[in-house]
This record gives C-alpha cells, sequence and structure tokens, in this order.
C-alpha cells in the first residue's frame, strides 16, 4: 500500500495499529479463536442445537424497539447507506434471530434449538473483557415457555464451561426472574417510571457506591432488594431443578437484572468466582414476546451469549487454555533444500491417513528444525534425509519422551492414527 500524503504533501506512514476496540488475529490467536469456537459449537451440539448465521446488518429500527436505550443511542454503528436507509452492524443477535423465527414459524417445527456464533459491534469504551468488535456464542430455544427450557438453557451454559476443563469452584451462576421482580415492585406501589428506574440502578448495583442512597430517591422510602424477599413460582423452580441435575453454583440473586429490556422472566448471569477475574463471563434469559415486532403471535423464547474475550479470559485466569491448540501432531525435517519437495510429497501421504503434518522448509539446520518444532508443541517429528527416501524407511521420534518408532509410511500412519 502506498503512502498517504498529509496537507503540505508530504508522505504520511499509515499506522500498523488496528482500529481501537477489535483485534487482528494472527495464527496463534486465530488457533485459540478456533479452539474456543469448536468447543462452543460440540457442546452446543451435544445438546441438540442446530446452527445459523444472518447478516451482519440490520435495520436501525429494529433495536430502538426493544434494546435498551443506552445501546441505541450511545454503543450502535449505525449509518445511512446509499439507498438512505438507516443500517445497523448487529450489536447483539437476539433481536436477529427473533427476526428469523418469525419469518419461518409456519414451517417451524417447535420447539427449535438453534444456535451462532455472530461478529458484534458495540462503540464502547474498551477495556478488559469489552471490546467493540467480538464475536458471542448464541443459545435459544424457541416455542415453549416451560421452565424445562430455561433450566435447559443454564445447563448448557454450564456445561460448556465444564467442558473447557473448569470446575464448578471457579465460576457462579446467578438467577432472577423479571417477572418476579415486577411483581415486587407492585408489591411496594411502584408505578411503571419507578420500576423502569430500578430495574436500570439494579442492573448497575454492582459499579456503584451510592447504591442504597439511589434506590431510596427512586422508591420514596428505603428499598432493599436483597433483604425480606424469598424465590417463588417460576424462579424457585429453575433453582431447584437445576440442583437436581446436580448444579450446585446457583444461586437467587435479587439483584441480577440484565441491562435489555425485552426480557419477560428468568434472567441469569455466570460470574468467575477468580478475584482477578471477577467479573459476568455470560447472561441471558427468558423474552417471551420480542417475536411481536416483526407481527403475529409471540413466539416463547430463552437464551443466552457468551463473548470471546471473556471466555479467553477465563481460560487465561484459570490456567485452562491448551498450549498446544495451534500445532501440527507432525513436522517433516528435510536435511537440505533439495529434499523440500519429497517431504511435501511424504506430508501429502500422512495428511491421506488423517494427521496434521507440516514441512519446515527453512535454510535452517537440521537441530535447528528440531529446536523450532519443540518450542511450537509439534509431538513429533521425522528427519528426512536420502536414505530414508531409498530405503523407504523413516523415523519419527517423539519430542516430548524421546520414544523413536521406524518403519515405512503406512506403518508410521498406524502408529499416528
Amino acid at each position: 500500500m502506498e503512502a498517504t500524503s498529509d496537507s503540505n504533501g508530504a508522505n504520511k506512514k499509515l499506522s500498523t495499529e488496528p482500529y481501537k476496540g477489535v483485534r487482528d488475529f494472527y495464527p496463534d490467536d486465530m488457533a485459540v479463536q478456533q479452539y474456543i469456537f469448536g468447543m462452543w459449537s460440540r457442546t452446543a451440539e451435544s445438546f441438540g442445537f442446530a446452527r445459523y448465521d444472518a447478516s451482519v446488518l440490520e435495520p436501525a429500527e429494529m433495536y430502538s424497539a426493544k434494546t435498551s436505550e443506552e445501546m441505541v443511542s450511545e454503543q450502535t454503528y449505525t449509518f445511512t447507506d446509499r439507498g438512505d436507509r438507516q443500517v445497523t452492524l448487529r450489536p447483539e443477535m437476539t433481536p436477529t434471530v427473533a427476526r428469523l423465527i418469525a419469518a419461518k414459524r409456519k414451517e417451524l417445527a417447535f420447539p427449535v434449538r438453534w444456535y451462532s456464533i455472530p461478529n458484534l459491534f458495540r462503540y464502547e469504551r474498551a477495556q478488559r473483557g469489552r471490546l467493540r468488535e467480538h464475536w458471542q456464542l448464541n443459545c435459544d430455544i424457541f416455542g415453549t415457555d416451560d421452565m424445562a427450557a430455561d433450566i435447559e438453557i443454564i445447563a448448557l451454559a454450564n456445561q460448556v464451561l465444564l467442558n473447557f476443563g473448569a470446575d464448578s469452584s471457579m465460576f457462579e451462576i446467578r438467577v432472577n426472574n423479571r417477572a418476579w421482580l415486577n411483581a415486587i415492585f407492585a408489591q411496594e406501589g411502584f408505578d411503571a417510571e419507578q420500576s423502569k428506574a430500578m430495574l436500570a440502578l439494579l442492573d448497575r448495583k454492582e459499579k456503584i457506591d451510592n447504591f442504597a442512597e439511589e434506590a431510596e430517591r427512586i422508591a420514596g422510602k428505603p428499598f432493599d432488594i436483597d433483604a425480606g424477599y424469598t424465590p417463588d413460582g417460576d424462579l424457585a423452580l429453575v433453582i431447584a431443578g437445576l440442583k437436581e441435575l446436580g448444579i450446585l453454583n446457583v444461586s437467587f440473586s435479587p439483584s441480577t437484572v440484565r441491562g435489555l429490556t425485552y426480557y419477560t422472566g428468568t434472567v441469569f448471569e455466570i460470574f468467575d468466582t477468580d478475584p482477578s477475574n471477577n467479573r459476568a463471563m455470560l447472561g441471558g434469559g427468558r423474552y417471551d414476546n420480542l417475536t411481536e415486532l416483526f407481527g403475529g403471535e409471540p413466539i416463547p423464547g430463552i437464551g443466552f451469549g457468551m463473548g470471546d474475550v471473556t471466555m479467553r479470559n477465563f481460560l487465561e485466569t484459570h490456567n485452562l487454555l491448551t498450549a498446544d491448540i495451534t500445532a501440527p501432531t507432525l513436522m517433516i525435517l528435510p536435511m537440505d533444500r533439495t529434499l523440500n519437495l519429497e517431504g511435501e510429497k511424504i506430508a501429502a501421504k500422512f495428511r491421506a491417513a488423517g494427521i496434521d503434518v507440516a514441512v519446515d522448509i527453512s535454510d535452517r539446520k537440521v537441530g535447528k528444525k528440531m529446536s523450532a518444532a519443540s518450542d511450537a508443541f509439534v509431538s513429533f517429528v521425522l528427519v528426512l534425509g536420502e536414505d530414508e527416501i531409498s530405503n523407504n524407511r523413516f523415523t519419527i521420534k517423539n519430542l516430548a519422551d524421546g520414544a523413536e518408532s521406524s518403519g515405512t509410511l503406512e506403518e508410521l500412519c498406524d502408529v499416528l492414527a
């Protein structure tokens, strides 16, 4: 790319830094991301979820109807396209999946279980665990208001973390219910504006120091949601159901509300319990009226979103990020450049047997090639010379323990398979 010119005509070099709040994915970073995506997909599909996707562009009015005012007015990337339409880069996936469900409602056999891993954009202050661009696992169940769906969706979120190697002491599941909260507000005599303001305040409770003062100002009297109220109805049923499944790190959290306005029932968040990363890693809830935006009778739904940034932070905090996820199983080390093509031919035979393999075609000496393979967490190496090719006998070395196995390529494929 040519350098640009400044106002004085002098050449100005372009920055190599990415746009603020987004990331470049070099191979090692991309491998981590694909590892996360792969585990997300396998876990969701183990629960019977089918994958979908959609465009990153949506009509802006889709978010102004049911999403939080803060997100719409301050955090969306919204612009006018060449057709004079207001378009938004999707900041979340739930309105999109509601649109897809509404569009095919007559063709779908409910309940449906869908998941996606969309690219999302929010214009907000970049900080640990929160960037302007991220990917997110979204899992949703549509077409039933049975609390078994609420229990299942939380159990799925729990299983995702367990499948990465976590144990239940590493995170806490906090559960509440918007309908339960609304009943408490009605019991306290709050009007619609007070209820709305109290929800917004509860959503910020962990971030402000004067919560009690603000709650009293809104309620017109002292008000402490954490005192004197016990879960009942659907809320109690969900917590009890999770414990029956053996998920014991679940607790009633009356101040968990989730910031989005479309939630109607169960809401939940999962928090990392490590003090160095004590934050919400994922959240979700029930939204039984969202498809009304697109006409027809409402279709009940419940789901959650889990971001890749917070997922990686969790894995790194608890030393769960697998070190060798980027490495091929085998590295072929030609003794000189004249053997590189032969190395590629041999690699093709290993790949045909389902083995991940690469060829070091550099000018380095074999010893340095072997050290580089070890540093890259490769499991086995095969040193390739003229004798190996002429005799059709090769040796693979296990870099972990130094053990060697010799034989034909076919025999070695069986060893590595």
